[in-house]
């Protein structure tokens, strides 16, 4: 399973936000949803995060055995 709790560690270390990701970058809100829940994302969006927050993915995702 790939878990998303790197990438709230990240956000919360370079400042940004939920709503700045929402409001100002334009992912969607059901997109952060799925984050939460730790649900599939295209690879496209995992590569838009790093842009966003200038980091690896491994900053993002870690994969755990079920």
């Amino acid at each position: 399973m790939i878990v998303y709790d790197r990438l709230w560690e990240t956000m919360k270390k370079k400042g940004i936000t939920k709503y700045y990701l929402i409001t100002k970058c334009g992912l969607s809100p059901s997109l952060i949803t799925r984050l939460k829940r730790n649900q599939t994302i295209k690879t496209e969006t995992i590569n838009t995060l790093c842009t966003i927050l200038d980091c690896k993915i491994e900053d993002i995702a870690e994969y755990k055995k079920d």
